[in-house]
Parts: C-alpha cells; sequence; structure tokens
C-alpha cells in the first residue's frame, strides 16, 4: 500500500479544506451527507443518506479512526505490526500473527489459489526491489538480473501456514504487502460498522474503489469509472442493493523512464509491470474480493482474463485492453452505460 508525501495530495487536500470552509465538517444536499479524509494514501469519500446530522457525524468521525488505525497497521515499509511481521519471517521463518493481521492471511491466501497466484501479496520483496514500498517514485526500473533473482526464489500465499496463531513459511522470500487487498477489506468493515449503527444507505469510496448499500432515495446510486486515458469518465454503473465496484489501472502509480511507463502492478510471473490492459474494473458483493480480483485481472493478459474471471466466480468485469478497446462480459454489457463520446470500440466477451 502506498503513502505518497503530502506535497503530492496538495490538490486533494485543497479539495477537503474547501469543502469544510463552505459546508462544514459534513455536507447534506437532498438528503445526501458526506465526509472526506485522507488514508491509505489516498481520498476517502464517506456518503450516507437519509441519517440524521448527529448520527452522520459520529459515522464520520468513528470511520476516520478507524481508517487510520487499519493504514497504521498493514501498512508494508512504514513501522508497525506488519513490518515486524515480515522481519520474523525472513530472519526465523516463523513468527505469532499480531491480531491485526491475522484476518487478512486465510482470504488473502484463498483469492490468492483461486486466482492462480496473479493476485500474490507474498512479492512485497520485489515491490521493495522496484521502489514501490516507498513515499517517493522510483526513477528508474531494476536491473533485469536483480528481477531475475526474485523471481528465482518464488515468493508464494502457499508458502505460508498458520498453526495455533503462528506464521510458518518455507520460503524466507516471501514479503507480505497487501496493497492489492487492504483497501478492500477497509471498506467492507467500514460498511459493516455503518451497518452496525443502523445506517443502511451509504458509499464508502477510497480513491474510486467502493461499496454501495442501499440507495440514495428514489434512485440508486451512480458510480462513475475512471477514463483510464485522459480526463472524464469512461462509463457509468447503478448498483444494485449492496455491491462493490473496484478498477485497478496502469495509471495509478508509476513513473516514466526512457520513454517508457513503468505503473505499480507487478506481474509475479514476470517481474515487470503487467501488460496488455489499461485497466480493469470488477463488480462483486465484497470489496476484498473485487480488488483482489481487478488486479489478478489486470495482471492475466488476453488469453488468460476470462479463466480468471470463472475461476474467481466474477460475472460482472470490463476490461480496457492496451489500445483501447472495452470487453464486457455479458452480464457486465447489461449493467454499464459507456459515456465516452465517440464511445471506444465495445467487444462482447464469453460469459466467465
Amino acid at each position: 500500500m502506498s503513502t505518497p508525501r503530502v506535497a503530492r495530495y496538495l490538490p486533494l487536500l485543497g479539495l477537503m479544506l474547501a469543502s469544510l470552509l463552505t459546508q462544514g465538517c459534513a455536507r447534506q444536499t437532498d438528503a445526501v451527507q458526506e465526509q472526506q479524509f485522507i488514508a491509505f494514501g489516498t481520498l476517502v469519500d464517506v456518503s450516507v443518506y437519509g441519517v440524521d446530522a448527529e448520527l452522520a457525524q459520529r459515522a464520520f468521525a468513528d470511520l476516520e479512526q478507524r481508517f487510520a488505525q487499519w493504514h497504521r497497521d498493514w501498512h508494508a515499509w512504514e513501522p508497525g505490526p506488519l513490518v515486524e511481521l515480515n522481519t520474523a519471517l525472513a530472519s526465523k521463518g516463523e513468527a505469532a500473527v499480531p491480531a491485526v493481521i491475522l484476518p487478512l492471511i486465510a482470504p488473502a491466501q484463498e483469492l490468492s489459489g483461486r486466482s492462480g497466484g496473479l493476485f500474490n501479496p507474498a512479492i512485497g520483496g520485489l515491490l521493495a526491489l522496484w521502489g514501490f514500498q516507498s513515499d517517493a517514485l522510483p526513477q528508474a526500473p531494476p536491473a533485469p538480473a536483480a528481477i531475475e533473482a526474485e523471481l528465482a526464489r518464488h515468493p508464494r500465499m502457499s508458502d505460508l501456514r498458520l498453526e495455533d496463531g503462528r506464521l510458518i513459511t518455507t520460503n524466507r522470500a516471501v514479503k507480505l504487502d497487501f496493497g492489492a487487498f487492504a483497501k478492500g477489506v477497509a471498506v467492507d468493515r467500514a460498511i459493516d460498522h455503518l451497518r452496525g449503527l443502523g445506517i443502511n444507505n451509504a458509499i464508502v469510496n477510497a480513491g474510486g474503489d467502493l461499496r454501495a448499500i442501499g440507495r440514495r432515495g428514489e434512485r440508486p446510486w451512480r458510480i462513475g469509472v475512471r477514463n483510464p486515458r485522459g480526463p472524464g469518465v469512461l462509463a457509468v454503473i447503478e448498483t444494485q442493493g449492496d455491491e462493490s465496484v473496484f478498477t485497478s489501472g496502469d495509471y495509478e502509480r508509476g513513473f516514466d523512464y526512457q520513454g517508457r511507463h513503468y505503473h505499480h502492478v507487478l506481474d509475479p510471473r514476470t517481474g515487470y509491470p503487467a501488460e496488455g490492459a489499461r485497466s480493469v474494473t470488477v463488480i462483486h458483493p465484497d470489496a476484498a474480493t473485487a480488488d483482489a480480483a481487478a488486479t489478478a485481472l489486470l495482471v492475466a493478459g488476453a488469453d488468460e482474463w476470462l479463466k480468471v474471471a470463472r475461476d474467481l466466480q466474477l460475472r460482472w468485469v470490463m476490461r480496457v485492453d492496451d489500445e483501447g478497446t472495452v470487453h464486457l462480459t455479458p452480464a457486465m454489457a447489461a449493467r454499464v452505460r459507456i459515456e465516452l463520446d465517440p464511445p471506444p470500440p465495445i467487444r462482447l466477451s464469453e460469459e466467465p
């Protein structure tokens, strides 16, 4: 997970400040109240509908505090429980799992297995080699020999075994980084907390990745999916009851070197940034699965993404390939409305 320097977030901070100055800590428009804060290196936006102001403020304060705590607990390189766990695994091959980390291990292992290892939180060493475990972006790719050496160590989630609260590894190259999963877990927990407070119509949106429950009055929540090339919205999706919409893209965090763009979603098979797609959007009931699945499908490539979607039991997928063609599963084609004018080429896939 990334925590960019504050300077990179001045536009977001400006947006938040403007909101606070003009409308206070929570704003209300057509019975929708909203609060924004920064966590997981992105802008988190919480919207609730049909809730009195006092309860809304309590919910916003709770979630801001919880997101900040989850960010600290699951951070991959700042001092904290995950760094301590990784250090112990590398030096001893086993460690007691901190209580704040334990609930992430089994779901991450399951999703990694079902994705064929394309979602692989064990490659923290590879991410560090590239310089993506840092507040500052790297300036150049690592040497090919260094990448090959890291790949040869084959860190996988299946190298880990849980026994009586202890994590044991057969491969000390495993270095956990939940950056492609933790945000989804946090969004799911946030929705659970809102429901526990009696709030049943809400959106928790973390940098464009979100889970929505209920409705906005008589209307469903309408979600815009970012155009992966250029400004504006690629498509609009209306949520149905309780759904998560997550997108993984090659534009999110990266750097340019000698005329080529390198992004942070690494292919565990090659050691290099995933190729073949600009973005992948997934709809799924829970945010953690949607988060991991979007990453796996961005990595999968043109020949494998449908199989991976099938293995992950996904119905709603939109994939924008590196030529700009939008590939839609039949279920997604019935849900999505393309907003670009002129529209991009669209291809209907087989059912996953």
